[in-house]
């Protein structure tokens, strides 16, 4: 094989592997972009459940639970809104040691390192 050959599939490969981690990097940014909107639309869903769920149970607990009770039904509404409150907090840590390298685990790294310097 001559030099000129070499040097053609050379580039070539090079072209090829610059391509491939064209492409690996596109896809990772859209997948940190879906779970980016996923992580908003679950936000979102708790933050409509604190609004719905409390407020639903008490006027569904004052009328049908404790037939007019207020006192009741609104226990009612803040263990409910409790719960989701709960919830909202359990998800969150799951989903937080479920992601190797967090924010806040990559900044916490990044003052580390500056201290041992």
């Amino acid at each position: 094989m001559s030099t000129s050959e070499q040097v053609i599939i050379g580039k070539l490969n090079t072209d090829a592997a610059s391509t491939y981690v064209n492409i690996l990097a596109g896809n990772l940014r859209t997948l940190v972009t879906l779970s980016r909107q996923w992580n908003a639309l679950q936000a979102g869903r708790f933050s409509l459940s604190l609004g719905i769920v409390p407020l639903t149970l008490y006027y569904g607990s004052l009328h049908y639970l404790w037939n007019g009770n207020s006192t009741f039904a609104a226990i009612t509404a803040i263990v409910a809104a409790n719960i989701v409150l709960i919830a909202y907090i359990i998800l969150s840590i799951l989903e937080d040691k479920q992601s190797p390298q967090s924010p806040s685990r990559i900044y916490a790294k990044a003052l580390e390192s500056k201290k041992a310097r």
